[in-house]
């Protein structure tokens, strides 16, 4: 089914015109006269819509998605072009509710402070445009790009942080210290730090081995953008199979 991202008022009426980007999306998909389409608005709620021609009637009523209970935020140092763009999107497809890009020491990107606005505006388009492929109904928070040591800042806040760094010897597989964190009672709140490029600066390092869990990432080097996919990916598995757990066990 189509899905077209709209303003939550727009899915209060019965007949919607769409406008914007959901007005191009519309023209391009073309779909057939009768048939049905999703209107969501990335605050988890949706609705099924009937076509025709540039008129959506409505079939039902509006239904309400609660947000996920697990809260994964991932920080990661910003790479270039298409890689950069490819992470947005793979997070929000792995359900990330939070992205904050990081211009570390040694990133190849480096973002003036004066152009983090509108770079921010086209990653949270990208990662509309994802969640509206990948059926999500809320989208995920992308923030503007902040310097490492307010990453850092909000590192502290974030609750259990696992950081995928290169050392020797090497920390702990990720999966290991994952499960560590889990039998000790590890909250909801999860997060993955990956690094740029070059790896984290040896100052950088220092100050994650205090505010975060280092963790290996296997035996051979990943790329940054293959990095974040797999970690988030590992993670998120875990906690949602801890979540099952504990709904199961309270009886829901």
């Amino acid at each position: 089914m189509h899905r077209f991202l709209v303003q939550t008022d727009d899915i209060h009426h019965d007949t919607v015109v769409l406008a914007g980007d959901a007005a191009r999306h519309l023209k391009v998909v073309r779909p057939r006269p009768g048939e049905a389409v999703e209107l969501f608005d990335g605050k988890g709620t949706v609705r099924t819509y009937r076509v025709d021609a540039s008129v959506l009637t409505a079939i039902g009523e509006p239904r309400s998605c609660p947000p996920s209970p697990l809260r994964l935020t991932l920080f990661a140092c910003v790479t270039k072009g298409s890689r950069w763009d490819w992470t947005i999107e793979k997070a929000v497809e792995l359900g990330v509710s939070r992205i904050v890009p990081v211009v570390s020491d040694r990133c190849i990107v480096r973002l003036d402070p004066a152009e983090r606005d509108a770079k921010a505006e086209r990653w949270r388009r990208i990662a509309a445009d994802a969640a509206r492929q990948s059926d999500a109904a809320w989208l995920p928070e992308v923030c503007r790009a902040v310097d490492f040591h307010v990453a850092a800042e909000e590192v502290r806040a974030c609750g259990t942080v696992f950081a995928g760094v290169l050392a020797d010897p090497p920390p702990p597989p990720l999966q290991t210290a994952l499960a560590e964190a889990v039998a000790g009672g590890c909250e909801a709140g999860l997060g993955f730090f990956v690094g740029p490029e070059g790896d984290f600066s040896p100052e950088e390092l220092q100050v994650l081995r205090g505010i975060a869990i280092p963790v290996s990432l296997g035996p051979t080097i990943l790329r940054a953008e293959t990095a974040a996919v797999f970690g988030l990916s590992v993670i998120a598995a875990a906690a949602h199979a801890m979540l099952a757990r504990a709904s199961v066990s309270s009886g829901l």
